[in-house]
């Protein structure tokens, strides 16, 4: 399929906007969320927020919207200068010190929106619409992490460019133990890392999963998006859900794709997901490693090759 004849000018608008849903209750991470935003629990010293945020300016996002819930809307502040730390860094001298404090401030331009009621992670979205207005735009999940040689956002942001627009669903391939826990992808091939997407299957039981396909960390997003959010009926457990209304776009005919992402994932949503990229990312810094690997030697583990 050409960018032609799926509808789309060859001249695709570029992608300046992301948004991160992070209005949730973290539950999962009870008892530290009932005082501290799960997004803001630290990989090592990087509040994961931060790498979320980090991997939208590294594939080009100048403007980010977060969507907060109530008494989380200090997860915006993180991202704004601290007269008071800087003031005293600087009077002491500590210029490294000084650069770690300024690192978040200078990723992009942040601002938050509410989400007064948990209405869902479509909802969430939808609340971004003001700020967003009509442009296309990138939605990566406020706790999925993605590592490799190419941020996965900016594997989806060369996809669409290459497919002519439309949306786009970044996925994994997934094996038939654990496919029951994701949005499962039915569509047709275009290309070996590619399908045009007709459906998502939600949680399917095994034997009914369309394709090895599983929706995670993120989607890039046509504005249309929104007039369906909009007029979207609430779906399982009385919510709206950002997967039913990219599903309902593709039923309605517009370009969809789906494209398997390169790279190490971590949900950081789950505690075994969120010490993995703890554990992995200490491994990887000169400053931890070495300690953290002697550490884990002295306890028996045995370093791969490279590591």
């Amino acid at each position: 399929m050409t960018p032609e004849s799926n509808g789309y000018a060859p001249a695709v608008r570029p992608v300046r906007y992301g948004v991160i849903p992070a209005g949730g209750l973290g539950t999962r991470f009870l008892p530290i969320s009932r005082a501290v935003p799960k997004e803001l629990i630290p990989v090592v010293d990087t509040p994961v927020i931060e790498l979320v945020v980090t991997e939208m300016t590294a594939s080009g996002i100048e403007r980010v919207v977060l969507v907060v819930g109530p008494g989380k809307e200090w997860i915006e502040a993180y991202f704004k200068p601290n007269p008071r730390i800087e003031a005293r860094l600087a009077a002491d001298m500590r210029r490294e010190d000084l650069e770690l404090l300024k690192r978040a401030e200078r990723l992009a331009q942040v601002k938050s929106v509410l989400q007064a009621e948990p209405k869902g992670n479509g909802h969430a979205v939808l609340q971004a619409r003001p700020l967003i207005g009509d442009e296309p735009f990138a939605m990566l999940w406020g706790d999925d992490i993605m590592l490799g040689e190419e941020p996965a956002l900016m594997q989806l942001i060369k996809a669409r460019e290459r497919l002519g627009g439309g949306s786009v669903v970044g996925c994994i391939r997934v094996g038939k133990k654990d496919i029951s826990r994701y949005g499962v992808v039915a569509g047709t091939e275009v290309d070996e890392a590619t399908r045009r997407v007709i459906a998502i299957v939600e949680k399917p039981a095994p034997e009914d999963a369309p394709s090895d396909l599983a929706a995670v960390h993120g989607y890039i997003l046509e504005p249309e998006i929104f007039d369906v959010l909009a007029k979207q009926r609430p779906g399982r457990g009385g919510e709206i859900w950002l997967t039913d209304a990219v599903a309902e776009l593709a039923r309605e005919g517009a370009p969809v794709w789906a494209v398997e992402l390169k790279g190490q994932r971590y949900d950081c949503g789950d505690k075994i997901g969120y010490v993995n990229a703890f554990v992995d990312a200490a491994l990887g810094r000169n400053d931890t490693g070495p300690a953290v690997r002697a550490h884990l030697e002295g306890l028996g583990w045995k370093a791969p090759r490279g590591r």
